[in-house]
């Protein structure tokens, strides 16, 4: 048993807790995991923050709604709806660029990540709202 928690210790103690992300020509491929994974999820939280204000404003636009004459599911519903549908698409896509640059080795992991990273800020830029056309 203290074979296994000294071994479990060397190996914690190897491992980086933080990397240095901003030096990726000294990482090994598990700092280059990591640090696309950290990028990821500061991503992924702006995403939840943009995501939640695009609620707020379609809850907004539900509530002026005509239901009388529209009986259309509301935006609320539809862009709720759009995000499953989004979330799910990331998901199977950056699955595939991982399978298709690197299935089953020590960079899948990466290349899934700034995947995710990469759609998160498409998709964060598409529920900003954008200026109207010819609006000043």
């Amino acid at each position: 048993m203290i074979w296994s928690l000294t071994a479990l210790l060397a190996l914690a103690a190897a491992q980086p807790s933080e990397p240095n992300c901003a030096a990726p020509e000294t990482q090994s491929q598990l700092e280059m995991n990591m640090c696309a994974r950290l990028d990821f999820e500061a991503a992924d939280r702006e995403l939840n923050r943009v995501y939640r204000e695009a609620i707020a404003a379609a809850q907004q636009a539900d509530r002026e709604l005509d239901r009388q004459y529209d009986q259309r599911p509301g935006y609320e519903a539809v862009l709720r709806e759009a995000q499953r549908a989004w979330v799910a698409f990331r998901e199977a896509h950056c699955r595939y660029e991982g399978y298709e640059e690197a299935r089953g080795g020590s960079m899948e992991p990466m290349i899934y990540s700034g995947c995710s990273a990469r759609l998160t800020r498409a998709r964060i830029a598409q529920l900003v709202p954008q200026p109207q056309e010819g609006a000043r």
